[in-house]
């Protein structure tokens, strides 16, 4: 089996002037890596993924001045100095084979900054700033600084330039009225309101000459009011074509939508339709984006004729050698990209470096190293769950002897019960990597043994990722047959009625009432009713492709009320980017949720509260189940016996923190473990 699999996606593509080795794009990803000036370490960050075979990588977005800086102090080239490093970086892609695009990113009313600027002063509901609205000059201004940030990209060796037109950026925001509310020569008719972006590819092409790719990111479908539609969408295609562009890439909604678009809960390749309807309208290269993150998909999109190029990039953080396993044959060894976002958008959206939780190299290649041990020891693990198995292949690979020791019948402990949820089938994948990745790392795996101290005996090393269990809410009546932990429920060995009191409502919580509500076919393995469920419609019917009437769920399978202690909303602790997304659905399925409250018992007909430190407003909530998703405590009790029997092991995952499930701190705690071994 080689690269023969997938003749589409590994078919070179001519432009001209210079040659694409396949058909796949790095898509732009903002890590923050430029902003720590550490230039050997954004170097290899991108030549890694170069040497994996990636046909164009493109940068994450580069500021044109200090307004348009998606925050303060956000990365661009300013100056010689900022040539001079950005060189550092394309001279070692092109050493590793690579070719690379610098994206050009004005952010417009969504810059976090006072200074932010925009067609009109209209204020972002993401943002605290209002923009300023630009006079004549400052339109200028911007066009200019824009050219030149391209000039100077051609000056530090990139390859060509993304031009940032999409994700409700300023290019993007001049296009619609939502956000353009002008009278003069950028703004009412489209043809005004498109000048702004056409005239940015016209005057970038005069200065950088023909010999360079001008990427243009389009928002094929904007998923706001009076967004753009499929008319006006082609219209400006065709006229950044004419204006010079080399290629036309693919931005699926705004960043204020209230649709997903990235967020794992949305089918792979959802939007590549709304792309194909581009096809065959303009004489240059499409490319098409979002939750494309297998090569059989990504084969399957360019086949059917969606496009001509995929764009992959969180991907690419999960496997730097996406490309180099599937031509090779190794396509099952490829680290799955899950779309959670936790270490990626939370991140960046956190003001930290971004990462990936299933690869913690991401972005951290000059410091966290697998090398080859020149002392292999034997090290006993016990716990196949997230941290136990990753610290298991990273230490197998680097040359020690490893035996992993599992109580249950298989591996993935707690990514078990996530892959049980609507919306999280993509942790079905990242389990089957895990087991694939374990063989072929020669790990010696013992399921169905539950690991004693005597067991343990003759290791050099023992690593204890024994997990969690759940904790005690200690609620009179909570032995009651009709009471469940969230593992009854997950596992689906529970019978369970049809009014659910789920007590708790972090991120297990939020689960179990997602996993209530539903019933039938996911949404998330039907692009069809995911649409109908979140509102999607077709940009060619409706501006900005919002369906009217509007989203249409499925009626919840339960009637579901989900409480917390906490007197604050629920959800505030989960992901900064996809918190909103659980939180709607629940709200879309119906489900009651109700903070500040005291858990005074549990009879047979339900379960009774009361509110606040003074215990006020008893009542009782009706249910004929009621599941216990109270948080968890750490399973220390083989790693104590340890200790207590003079060994010295090391504790990670839940094990060693309970706090949540954090799949992303345990596998990161046991790669670097595993790596310092």
């Amino acid at each position: 089996m080689t690269k023969a699999k997938y003749p589409h996606l590994f078919a070179p593509l001519d432009l001209g002037f210079t040659q694409l080795k396949n058909r796949v794009l790095m898509g732009s990803m903002h890590t923050g890596l430029e902003e720590t000036k550490d230039w050997a370490r954004v170097a290899e960050f991108y030549a890694a993924r170069a040497r994996g075979g990636v046909g164009l990588i493109v940068t994450g977005g580069m500021a044109p001045n200090a307004e348009g800086g998606v925050f303060p102090g956000a990365a661009g080239l300013f100056s010689d100095a900022d040539i001079t490093n950005h060189r550092v970086v394309t001279d070692a892609v092109h050493d590793a084979g690579g070719k690379i695009a610098m994206q050009i990113l004005h952010a417009g009313r969504y810059a976090y900054s006072p200074d932010c600027v925009a067609p009109s002063p209209v204020k972002s509901p993401i943002s605290p700033f209002a923009p300023k609205e630009l006079d004549e000059d400052g339109i200028e201004k911007q066009i200019s600084d824009m050219v030149i940030a391209a000039t100077r990209a051609k000056q530090a060796g990139y390859d060509g330039v993304e031009i940032m037109g999409s994700e409700g950026y300023f290019l993007n925001q001049f296009l619609v009225t939502h956000t353009n509310k002008r009278t003069d020569r950028w703004g009412g008719t489209y043809e005004n309101r498109m000048r702004l972006p056409v005239e940015v590819v016209r005057r970038c092409r005069a200065a950088v000459g023909a010999d360079f790719i001008i990427i243009f990111r389009l928002s094929m479908i904007d998923l706001i009011p009076n967004g753009s539609t499929h008319e006006e969408v082609t219209q400006l295609a065709t006229a950044v074509e004419a204006a010079g562009a080399t290629i036309i890439n693919t931005g699926i909604g705004w960043h204020e939508a209230r649709i997903p678009t990235i967020a794992t809960s949305v089918p792979r390749r959802a939007f590549a339709w709304v792309t194909k309807k581009l096809m065959g309208k303009v004489g240059i290269p499409v490319i098409t984006s979002n939750r494309i993150n297998t090569p059989e998909i990504a084969e399957e999109v360019l086949s059917a004729g969606c496009a001509d190029m995929v764009s992959m990039a969180r991907p690419f953080l999960a496997d730097a050698d996406f490309l180099a396993k599937a031509a090779s044959g190794n396509a099952d060894l490829i680290a799955p990209c899950i779309a959670c976002n936790q270490a990626c958008l939370d991140h960046t959206f956190g003001g930290k470096i971004s990462t990936c939780l299933v690869n913690p190299r991401a972005c951290y290649e000059t410091e966290l190293r697998y090398e080859p041990t020149d002392a292999p020891k034997s090290i006993g693990i016990v716990g196949a769950g997230a941290a136990g198995m990753m610290a298991a292949i990273v230490a197998a690979e680097r040359g020690h002897h490893v035996t992993l020791f599992e109580q249950a019948d298989q591996i993935g402990g707690q990514l078990n019960y996530a892959r049980a949820v609507p919306g999280k089938e993509e942790f079905h994948g990242l389990v089957h990597w895990f087991a694939k990745m374990l063989e072929a790392a020669g790990v010696d795996l013992r399921l169905s043994t539950r690991a004693s101290v005597a067991d343990l005996s003759g290791f050099d090393e023992l690593v204890i990722a024994t997990g969690v269990t759940a904790r005690d809410p200690k609620i009179p009546g909570q032995d009651l047959p009709h009471v469940l932990s969230y593992q009854d429920v997950l596992s689906g060995t529970a019978q369970i009625g049809d009014n659910v009191a789920v007590i708790g409502a972090g991120g297990i919580g939020f689960d179990v009432a997602e996993y209530l509500v539903h019933e039938g076919q996911s949404a998330a393995e039907d692009i069809a009713l995911w649409k109908t469920e979140w509102g999607v419609g077709d940009p060619e019917d409706t501006r900005g492709g919002l369906a009217i009437p509007g989203a249409q769920p499925t009626p919840p399978a339960r009637r579901v009320v989900l409480m917390q202690r906490k007197a604050e909303r629920l959800g505030k602790g989960l992901g900064k980017t996809t918190g909103w997304i659980h939180r709607a659905a629940l709200k879309m399925k119906a489900v009651e949720m109700i903070s500040g409250v005291n858990y005074e018992r549990i009879d047979e007909g339900g379960l009774y509260i009361s509110y606040g430190p003074s215990r006020e407003n008893p009542k009782m909530i009706e249910a004929d189940t009621i599941v216990l998703c109270a948080g968890q405590l750490s399973e220390r009790r083989l790693a104590d016996a340890l200790i207590d029997a003079g060994k010295t092991p090391y504790v990670i995952g839940g094990a060693d923190v309970a706090a949540e499930l954090d799949a992303k701190r345990a596998i990161n705690q046991g790669a670097r473990l595993a790596a310092s071994l």
